[in-house]
């Protein structure tokens, strides 16, 4: 767990961890240069608890500060906390319980729940939730891996051999719990979801989702598209790109810097037949006239996906085979 600055969260979260119901548990507590009371706090719980360690770390910002708590850790299944949220008291028993009946070369990943000490949760948050909790009561991880992080960075547990087979939180690449998601998705590790809530995930204005450069523009297209290409693409297929709004367009000019071309759909009649970066954008029906095509679709309406999936399920069978939502 990397702690900076979160001394009014800190005890709280400290708590739900030390009161869990499975009790084999060590907590590597990493200081990140914190400017409040914080690593009096977790000094004043190491020596309460001796599970508890309290480290400071030597290099600042997030995944150094877990690299100095991972190099310390001892124990045989790895799940991360962070600092300003809470477990549910019965997180670990579930999650080593459930890794119990697999073993080593899966990834148990269970549900989450947002909370607010005043106001209300936002309502992407609450949209981003319920999806959550969807593709983990479903185990449809790996088949929603591109639309978004499919697992929270604090939700998930596996074998240290497991971790370190996917190089742990050595690439500094942010947002870190999405590349180690893919990591997961390359290796070809299984994630049994759990339908049940096991972390409480606080939702604040300061926090680094909101804060920070690195995750400013949350769609991830240079992450998506660099593990598609690397993991899915098929050069001897077609490449259908769906969509011409403003994603569909910052997503042409990403594609274009790996692919000659593409073929460019959408349903919308002031666009069909206009050149747009040297492509003519064509009528989604066109799909239809090619030969097992992969289509990467980059609409933002929510009704519009809805209306996509419709058509995709007509035309479930060939030529339309292959196909990913990326936003």
């Amino acid at each position: 767990m990397a702690v900076k600055d979160t001394a009014p969260y800190l005890p709280e979260c400290l708590d739900s961890i030390v009161n869990q119901t499975y009790t084999n548990w060590e907590l590597l507590a990493v200081n990140d240069h914190s400017s409040d009371e914080t690593p009096e706090i977790l000094k004043a719980y190491s020596e309460k608890d001796s599970r508890i360690r309290f480290l400071n770390s030597d290099k600042p910002r997030l995944i150094p500060t877990l690299q100095v708590g991972y190099a310390a850790a001892k124990g045989d299944l790895i799940n991360r906390m962070d600092s300003d949220d809470r477990m549910p008291l019965d997180k670990i028993e579930v999650l080593v319980n459930e890794w119990l009946k697999y073993g080593k070369g899966y990834v148990i990943a269970g549900g989450t729940e947002h909370f607010v000490d005043e106001g209300e949760v936002g309502d992407g948050f609450l949209r981003y939730e319920r999806w959550l909790n969807e593709v983990a009561r479903t185990g449809s991880h790996y088949q929603q891996i591109y639309k978004e992080c499919v697992i929270p960075s604090h939700c998930w547990m596996m074998h240290k051999e497991d971790f370190d087979s996917v190089e742990a939180f050595d690439p500094i690449i942010y947002p870190e719990d999405y590349d180690l998601c893919f990591r997961m998705y390359r290796k070809g590790l299984k994630v049994i979801g759990i339908d049940k809530v096991l972390h409480h995930w606080r939702d604040r204005s300061n926090r680094i989702s909101r804060t920070w450069e690195e995750y400013k523009d949350n769609r991830y297209f240079e992450m998506k598209l660099r593990f598609f290409f690397e993991l899915d693409r098929d050069s001897d297929r077609p490449l259908v790109l769906w969509g011409a709004g403003r994603n569909g367009k910052d997503m042409a000019k990403l594609i274009l810097k790996q692919e000659d071309s593409i073929h460019w759909v959408c349903d919308n009649e002031n666009k069909i037949g206009k050149d747009i970066y040297g492509i003519k954008m064509a009528h989604f029906k066109d799909i239809q006239s090619l030969e097992n095509p992969q289509i990467i679709i980059v609409v933002a309406s929510p009704d519009g996906k809805i209306e996509i999936q419709e058509q995709l399920k007509v035309w479930n069978k060939e030529p339309v085979k292959d196909y990913w939502f990326f936003a």
